[in-house]
C-alpha cells in the first residue's frame, strides 16, 4: 500500500526517468526554434565542424613499416605532414602528441607508437564530447526535418511527401537510444523517425553506426527514406543487401551510416574474419553503435537460431534418411491405427462408467497421439479431462514410475509437444528391426576394446582389424539410430505450414514469431534433411561448418548498443541478463484510445473459428475494417477458406505471400476490408486509416490464437489505434490450442468449464482464465528463455576460443611488421618440439634421430649429426642454436622474394594454418557437442563435460596452428623460379 501511494505522488521509476529528460528535451527545443532564423547552410556547416572535431581520435592509417622503407622522400613528407596536422589537434588534450615527426621512417614510426598509446583516452573523450553537443545535434535534425517538409522524395523507387517533424516523446526516444537504453514506443509513434537522433549525432564519430532492421525491404526503405535527412545534414548513407557483391558492401561500410539486416552484418563479421586473405578484403571497419529496430524480434527471438557459414563436408556421410522414411511412414500408421483403438476402448469404458481406465486410456492415448482428434472431443467433456489429469498426475508419483514405463512400453512411440520429443520404444524398435533385436543398442568400445586386447588367440594386425570392424559397427548404428530418431520427429512435430512451407521442392522454415520464411536457414542435426525426405523434396548434402556465431555474441561485440521496438517489457531480464540492455517505456504522443475486450473461449477450434467468422461478417457489414491474426499459415488459410465460402471479401497475408506485404496492409486501414495475417501485419510498416473508419470504431484486430509469447499477442493489438485513433481488439481461444493444451493449467480449466456448463458453440470470459492463459505464457517464456540461455552457454564456450583465433587472425593481417610474428613462432615452437623429443619419448631417452630428421624435414638445414652433434649441447643449447640457424635460413630465403610482396607471403604462411585447423577444430567441436549430451544419462553435466572437452581441443589447436605455420615457412615464395634455384 505505501508503495502504491509512493508512486501516485512522484511516479514509478520509468515516469522519474522520463521527467529527468525533460529538460534536454526543452534545450533542443529552444536550440531548434533559433535555428528556424538560420540560414540552411548553418545545418551543413555545424556538422562539418562537429566531425571535425571528433575525427581527430579515428585510427591512425599508416603503411607498415617495411611499405615505409619502399617509399620516396615526397610520400614520407606527406605522410609525416599529415601526421603532425593530427598531433596539433591533439596536443591539447594529449600532452604526449606534443611532438614533431620528421619525414622520415624513424620518426613515422615513433609517431605510430605514440598514437597507439594515447588511443586508450579515446573513448572518454568522445563520448563526453557527443553528451555535450547532444542539445545542438538533436535540434539540427529536427530543424531538418523541419525543413525537408512538404518536399517530395523517392523511396522504393515511389514518390512520396515528407511530412515528419519531431515530437517531444521522439526526442525522449532519441536520448534513451543514445545512452545505450531500448526504447519502447507503441505502433504508429514513429520509431523509425526517433533513430534519426541517436545515428546522427554517433555517426558524427566517423566511426560508423549500424542500423539494422528485420528484412532486406525495410533496410532499403528506411536507408532512402531517413538517407534524405542524412544526405540533407551533409553524412553518406550506406546499405548491405543479400548477395552484394564484396566491393559494395566494403563501400557500404566505408558510409557514415550502414542499413542492414542482422543476418547480412553477422555474416560479414564472420567473413571477415573467418575468410578474408587480407585486411583489404575485409568489408566491416569495426563495432562502434548499432540500433537495432525491432530489438526484441531479432534479439530474442531470432537468437534462438546461430549464424552458421557451411560449406561442403570433408567427411563422407552417408545419407539413410530416404532408406527409412517408407519404415516410419508405416510405424505413424500403426501408431495412428493403435490410437484410434484406445480412443474407442476410454469411450466405452466411459460408458460403462469405469473412470479410472478411462482416464488412464485417454493418457496413453495423449502420450503416443497428442492431437488426436477423439481425444480432442473427449477432452470437451470435464469429467473425463479431470479422470486423464488424474490418471497422469498419479503416474508420474515417483513410486509409480514403474507403472509410467510400463504403459509407455504399450505403444511404439512416444510424443512429447513439450519437450519437443518422439521417443522410439521397445515394440517401435523390434517392428524396424525384428530380427535384430540389437540394432538399437551402441556397443561399449571401453569394454569391448579389453576383450579384444585381452584375447591372446589374436594378433597385433587382427586385433587391430577387430577394433576398427567394432567402429564401424558404432559408426554405423549411430548413424542408422540417429536418421530413425530424426524421421519420427519430422513425421511427429513438425506440420507442413506451420513450421516450413513447401515451395520449389523446396523446404522453408516459417518464422513462428513473424510468419516469415527464413530462406537459407536449415535445422541442424540432420532434421532438416528429414523433413526434406518427409516431403519427398531433394534432400541437400550434410555440410560442414566454417564459421558460426550467436546473434547475442555478435552483437556483444558493439561499444554501444541500443534498440526500438514496441514490445520489449515482457522480456526486460533478458535484455539486461544477457546485453545488459534495460528498457524504458516512452509515454505516447496522444493518449492511447484502444479497447481490448475479453477474450472468447470455445470448447474446439471449429466453433472458434466459427465464432471468428460471424464477427468478421458483422464489423464488415458495418464497414468497420479487421485484421485478423493466426498463429500459422495453415490457420491463416483455414479462415481464408471459410470466409471465403461466406462470400466476404479479403486479403490473405502469410509466408506463401509474403512479397504483397507493403501493398496489402497499405489497404488494411479501408473502409469494410477484412486482412488475415500470420503475425507478421504491418512488421515495419503503419496501417492508416482511411477517412471516416474514426466513426466506425477504428481497426478491429482479431486473434484467432494465443501465442507462446505475450510479446506477439501485444505486438499484434499494436496494429490498432496509432497516434490516438480509435480501435479495439480481442483475441478468440479454444481449449484445443497447443497453448492451452500443453501450458495452461488443466485444472483450472477443468473448473472452469464444470461450473459454467459450457454448451456447444458457447464462449466463455472469465478473469480466471485470462490470468491462466497468461501464466502459461510466462511458463513457455521462461522455457524459451532457458533453452537460449544454454545455447548461449555452449556458444560462450566456443566465443571465447573464436575470440583469441580471430584475435589472433586480426593481428596477423593488420601487424606492421608480420615478420614479428613469424618469428615469435619459430622462438615458441622450436623449444618445444627439443623438449618433446629430449624429455618426453615414450621410453624416457631422448630421440636424437627424430629430431635431425623433424628438423630437416621442415628446414633447408640440411643438418648432420657428426657435424652438429647436438647430443652433446644441453636443451637451451639446442633451441637457441636451431632459433638462430632458422633465422639465419630464412633470412637468406627473403632476399630471394619481391620486397613488394613480403609482407603478404609472411601473412599468407600463418593465414594458412589457421584457416585449415578452424575449420577442422569446428567440425570436432560439433562432435563433441553432440556427444556430451549423452553423458547427462551416467549424471554428468554436459556443459562441464563440453567445457572440458573443449579446453583440450583448443589447445591442440593452437599449437598445431602454429606448428603448421613453422611448416610453411619455407614451402611459400613469391617467386617460385629464383626459391627453386635457392633450394638447389
Amino acid at each position: 500500500m505505501l508503495k502504491w501511494v509512493i508512486q501516485k505522488i512522484v511516479g514509478n521509476k520509468n515516469q522519474r526517468e522520463i521527467k529527468r529528460l525533460r529538460p534536454i528535451v526543452s534545450k533542443i527545443n529552444e536550440v531548434e526554434e533559433a535555428l528556424q532564423n538560420e540560414p540552411e547552410g548553418k545545418l551543413q556547416e555545424l556538422t562539418r565542424t562537429w566531425q571535425e572535431n571528433l575525427h581527430r581520435y579515428l585510427p591512425l592509417e599508416l603503411p607498415t613499416k617495411r611499405q615505409l622503407n619502399l617509399l620516396s622522400a615526397e610520400e614520407l613528407k606527406n605522410i609525416s605532414d599529415d601526421i603532425n596536422a593530427r598531433f596539433t589537434a591533439l596536443k591539447e588534450d594529449v600532452s604526449a602528441l606534443n611532438v614533431t615527426i620528421e619525414p622520415t621512417p624513424e620518426s613515422i614510426n615513433e609517431a605510430r607508437d605514440l598514437f597507439q598509446d594515447a588511443e586508450g583516452l579515446f573513448p572518454d573523450m568522445r563520448r563526453k564530447y557527443l553528451d555535450q553537443i547532444l542539445p545542438e545535434a538533436y535540434a539540427v535534425v529536427k530543424n531538418a526535418a523541419r525543413r525537408l517538409s512538404g518536399r517530395e522524395i523517392t523511396v522504393c523507387d515511389e514518390t512520396m511527401e515528407w511530412n515528419m517533424i519531431h515530437y517531444d516523446v521522439q526526442l525522449v526516444g532519441g536520448i534513451c537510444l543514445h545512452r545505450g537504453l531500448i526504447a519502447e514506443m507503441q505502433t504508429g509513434e514513429g520509431k523509425t523517425l526517433v533513430g534519426t537522433l541517436p545515428v546522427y549525432l554517433n555517426a558524427l564519430t566517423g566511426l560508423g553506426v549500424h542500423v539494422v532492421t528485420v528484412n532486406d525491404y525495410l533496410a532499403r526503405r528506411d536507408a532512402e527514406w531517413m538517407g534524405t535527412l542524412f544526405q540533407f545534414l551533409g553524412l553518406s548513407i550506406g546499405i548491405v543487401q543479400n548477395q552484394m557483391p564484396s566491393d559494395l558492401r566494403k563501400a557500404s561500410y566505408e558510409a557514415d551510416i550502414t542499413y542492414g539486416t542482422n543476418s547480412e552484418f553477422g555474416f560479414d563479421y564472420l567473413r571477415d574474419n573467418g575468410m578474408a586473405s587480407s585486411a583489404s578484403d575485409q568489408v566491416q571497419r569495426g563495432h562502434y553503435f548499432s540500433i537495432i529496430d525491432e530489438v526484441d524480434s531479432i534479439l530474442i527471438d531470432e537468437a534462438r537460431t546461430p549464424l552458421i557459414i557451411s560449406g561442403p563436408s570433408v567427411v563422407n556421410t552417408t545419407q539413410q534418411y530416404d532408406k527409412y522414411r517408407p519404415l516410419i511412414e508405416q510405424l505413424v500408421k500403426k501408431q495412428n491405427t493403435l490410437c484410434n483403438e484406445l480412443g474407442t476402448e476410454a469411450k466405452k469404458a466411459f460408458e460403462a462408467g469405469d473412470l479410472e481406465h478411462a482416464g488412464r486410456t485417454m493418457f496413453k492415448l495423449k502420450l503416443g497421439q497428442p492431437r488426436n482428434r477423439q481425444l480432442m472431443r473427449m477432452m470437451e467433456d470435464p469429467e473425463l479431462r479431470r479422470a486423464m489429469e488424474k490418471a497422469e498426475l498419479a503416474l508420474y508419483e515417483e513410486t509409480r514410475k514403474t507403472q509410467l514405463f510400463e504403459l509407455k512400453e504399450e505403444l511404439l512411440f512416444t510424443v512429447d509437444e513439450k519437450g519437443h520429443e518422439a521417443d522410439l520404444m521397445e515394440k517401435g524398435r523390434a517392428f524396424l528391426s525384428p530380427n535384430d533385436p540389437d540394432a538399437f543398442v551402441l556397443p561399449d568400445l571401453a569394454t569391448s576394446y579389453g576383450e579384444i586386447d585381452a584375447n591372446l588367440d589374436l594378433d597385433d594386425e587382427k586385433k587391430n582389424k577387430a577394433k576398427d570392424d567394432l567402429q564401424d559397427k558404432l559408426d554405423s548404428q549411430g548413424e542408422k539410430i540417429h536418421s530413425i530418431s530424426q524421421l519420427l520427429k519430422a513425421y511427429c512435430l513438425y506440420e507442413k505450414d506451420v513450421e516450413y512451407v513447401v515451395k520449389d521442392n523446396k523446404v522453408i522454415i516459417v518464422d513462428e514469431n513473424t510468419g516469415r520464411e527464413m530462406a537459407g536457414r536449415r535445422w541442424s542435426d540432420g532434421l532438416h534433411q528429414a523433413v526434406e525426405a518427409k516431403e519427398g523434396c531433394a534432400i541437400e548434402k550434410e555440410t560442414q561448418t566454417y564459421a558460426t556465431i550467436t546473434i547475442q555474441n555478435y552483437f556483444r561485440l558493439y561499444e554501444k548498443l541500443a534498440g526500438m521496438t514496441g514490445t520489449a517489457e515482457t522480456d526486460a531480464a533478458e535484455f539486461h541478463d544477457i546485453y545488459n540492455l534495460d528498457v524504458l517505456p516512452i509515454p505516447t504522443n496522444k493518449p492511447n484510445q484502444r479497447k481490448d475486450e475479453n477474450d472468447q473461449v470455445f470448447k474446439t477450434r471449429r466453433e472458434k473459428y466459427n465464432a471468428v467468422v460471424e464477427r468478421i461478417r458483422t464489423c464488415h457489414e458495418e464497414g468497420q475494417p479487421v485484421l485478423v491474426g493466426t498463429a500459422s499459415v495453415d490457420a491463416s488459410e483455414t479462415v481464408g477458406r471459410m470466409l471465403k465460402r461466406a462470400k466476404i471479401p479479403h486479403q490473405v497475408l502469410n509466408a506463401k505471400y509474403h512479397r504483397q506485404e507493403a501493398e496489402i496492409v497499405r489497404n488494411a486501414g479501408k473502409k469494410g476490408s477484412v486482412t488475415v495475417s500470420t503475425n507478421m501485419a504491418g512488421r515495419g510498416t503503419d496501417i492508416k486509416l482511411e477517412k471516416g473508419v474514426n466513426e466506425l470504431g477504428g481497426l478491429f484486430v482479431i486473434a484467432t490464437e494465443r501465442h507462446i509469447s505475450r510479446r506477439i499477442d501485444r505486438q499484434l493489438r499494436g496494429r490498432c489505434a496509432r497516434q490516438g485513433d480509435p480501435g479495439r481488439t480481442q483475441f478468440f481461444l479454444s481449449f484445443e490450442d497447443d497453448l492451452m493444451r500443453n501450458f495452461a493449467a488443466s485444472d483450472r480449466m477443468t473448473t472452469l468449464m464444470e461450473r459454467f456448463g459450457m454448451e456447444d458453440g458457447e464462449a466463455l470470459e472469465h478473469g480466471m482464465l485470462n490470468r491462466s492463459v497468461e501464466t502459461a505464457q510466462k511458463r513457455v517464456e521462461q522455457a524459451h528463455y532457458r533453452q537460449r540461455k544454454y545455447v548461449l552457454d555452449f556458444d560462450d564456450v566456443m566465443n571465447q576460443q573464436r575470440e583469441v583465433v580471430y584475435g589472433y587472425r586480426k593481428d596477423v593481417l593488420t601487424s606492421d611488421d608480420p615478420r614479428e610474428l613469424i618469428y615469435e613462432i619459430i622462438e615458441e615452437v622450436i623449444p618445444e618440439k627439443v623438449d618433446h623429443y629430449v624429455n618426453q619419448r615414450d621410453d624416457g631417452e631422448p630421440d636424437y634421430k627424430e629430431l635431425y630428421g623433424w628438423v630437416n624435414l621442415n628446414f633447408p638445414l640440411r643438418l648432420v649429426q657428426e657435424e652438429v652433434q647436438l647430443e652433446k649441447k644441453s636443451e637451451q643449447e639446442i633451441s637457441d642454436f636451431l632459433i638462430e640457424q632458422v633465422k639465419k635460413a630464412y633470412e637468406l630465403k627473403v632476399k630471394q622474394e619481391k620486397p613488394e610482396f613480403l609482407d603478404g607471403l609472411e601473412r599468407h604462411i600463418i593465414l594458412v594454418a589457421i584457416d585449415r585447423l578452424w575449420q577442422e577444430h569446428l567440425y570436432n567441436m560439433d562432435g563433441v557437442r553432440q556427444g556430451v549430451h549423452l553423458r547427462q544419462h551416467g549424471q554428468k553435466d554436459p556443459l562441464i563435460e563440453y567445457k572440458t572437452e573443449a579446453y583440450k581441443l583448443f589447445t591442440s589447436l593452437m599449437d598445431n596452428i602454429k606448428g603448421e605455420a613453422l611448416g610453411n615457412l619455407f614451402r611459400s615464395t613469391t617467386n617460385l623460379e629464383q626459391y627453386e634455384n635457392f633450394l638447389h
